[in-house]
């Protein structure tokens, strides 16, 4: 059980941390100054709430590593993250139609992980979610009024939806760890938020004027470790330079 937990620990970890730092991309580089602070509040909201996950896993790999060393100390093979997620920020269409997707699915799973037997999971969730129920808030608003706005602006709304569609999936796909802490009343079956996710994502769809794919095909492998594209790559390169270049240094 404790090789099982520590791998959900280390996806809902490097999910706010690759996330965090793909939106940390923007600051100073937004459309607006409104924007450009939202972001880099919803990053520094994420990066917290990996430093809180990341740690109990490295409590519960009991391999005398910390949070940071998790977050700088492996490589691209070692990180559970999401597909959808390490992929490059392209244009504030995509980042933001990145966002809400993600959004929409992770206020689900911490509201039911706030019922989780174990008990640290349970409050780090509840602390979470807040933060993410208003990062979803903003996120789906900010879809409905590009997609419902000008021309060039739905455009690239529907263009960042159909590249996205096919990541989606990844989100709700079960293997063996998610059985496991499905089993043991740690966290819930991903497949048993796919149909209120849809919900929501077909009403802000419908809002902002965009369609969404028929496929239903879902590119997998980054959540297991066994796929990642090659922006993860380039993307540790620039986050873990410093602690690479300078082992063990500190402030």
């Amino acid at each position: 059980m404790s090789d099982g937990l520590f791998q959900f620990l280390l996806r809902m970890g490097d999910n706010t941390l690759v996330l965090g730092h793909r939106i940390s991309e923007w600051c100073g580089q937004a459309p607006g100054l409104e924007e450009d602070i939202a972001l880099a509040n919803t990053a520094l909201d994420l990066i917290g709430q990996t430093q809180m996950w990341l740690g109990y896993a490295a409590e519960v790999e009991g391999a005398g590593r910390t949070a940071d060393d998790l977050a700088f100390l492996r490589d691209v093979w070692d990180f559970r993250n999401l597909l959808m997620l390490e992929r490059p920020n392209l244009d504030f269409g995509h980042t933001i139609t990145r966002q809400f997707f993600f959004d929409a699915f992770h206020v689900l799973l911490l509201t039911r992980l706030q019922a989780s037997s174990d008990a640290r999971v349970a409050e780090i969730a509840a602390k979470s979610v807040k933060e993410a129920a208003y990062h979803l808030e903003r996120s789906a608003d900010l879809v409905i009024a590009l997609g419902d706005g000008t021309d060039e602006s739905h455009q690239r709304m529907q263009s960042a939806v159909d590249l996205l569609w096919p990541f989606a999936g990844e989100m709700f796909a079960a293997d063996d760890v998610d059985n496991a802490m499905a089993a043991a009343g740690i966290a819930p079956d991903p497949a048993s938020l796919r149909a209120e996710w849809q919900r929501k994502v077909d009403q802000v769809m419908a809002d902002a004027t965009l369609t969404l794919p028929e496929s239903q095909f879902a590119h997998q492998g980054g959540k297991t470790g066994r796929q990642h594209t090659e922006h993860l790559g380039h993307m540790l390169a620039q986050m873990q330079w410093l602690q690479r270049a300078y082992p063990g240094a500190t402030w």
